[in-house]
C-alpha cells in the first residue's frame, strides 16, 4: 500500500473531484447537488482519499442512532488496486467506533465481486438480495451487514 495516501473529511472543495470519481465509477452517478447536500445532512459522514493534493477516492455513510449505512465507496480508476478501498473502509469503521455504532450495512451490485470481496474482508456478510435494485440494468443488490464493530 502506498504511504502517499491520506484520509481527510469531505468538504465543499471536494465535491467536483468526488463527482468525477462517481461518474467514472457508477453507471448512475449522484448529482453535484446530491453530493453537496450531504455536507448539510446531519446523519452523513464522508471522507476523501488523497494522494498528494489529488482526491483519488471517497466513501460515505449515514449514521442513524446506533447503525450506519454506507452510501458510497469509490476509487478513481487510475488509482485502483493500491489499497485505497481498504483505507476508506477502515476510516469509516473508525468513525463508527468513535460514535459507538453497533452495526453497519450496505448494498452492492451482485456483479461487483471486487467490492463484495473487500467488504467480506472487513467482516460484512451477505444477508439478502434486493431484486432489480439498480435502475440502469435491473441488477440485483446484495445486502451486507457487519454487526461486530
Amino acid at each position: 500500500m502506498n504511504s502517499d495516501f491520506k484520509i481527510c473529511p469531505m468538504d465543499s472543495s471536494s465535491i467536483k473531484s468526488i463527482l468525477n470519481i462517481s461518474e467514472l465509477s457508477f453507471p448512475i452517478s449522484w448529482s453535484f447537488e446530491s453530493l453537496q447536500s450531504e455536507l448539510d445532512n446531519k446523519f452523513a459522514k464522508y471522507v476523501v482519499l488523497k494522494k498528494g493534493d489529488s482526491i483519488v477516492g471517497y466513501g460515505g455513510m449515514w449514521i442513524i442512532i446506533d447503525e450506519a449505512h454506507i452510501t458510497n465507496v469509490a476509487i478513481h480508476p487510475e488509482a485502483r488496486g493500491h489499497g485505497g478501498g481498504d483505507l476508506i473502509v477502515e476510516a469509516l469503521f473508525r468513525i463508527c467506533r468513535k460514535q459507538k455504532i453497533t452495526a453497519i450495512t450496505l448494498e452492492v451490485r451482485s456483479s461487483n465481486f471486487l467490492a463484495i470481496n473487500l467488504y467480506e474482508k472487513y467482516g460484512f456478510e451477505k444477508v439478502s438480495i434486493r431484486p432489480h435494485y439498480y435502475e440502469d440494468n435491473n441488477e440485483d443488490a446484495v445486502i451486507m451487514w457487519n454487526r461486530n464493530l
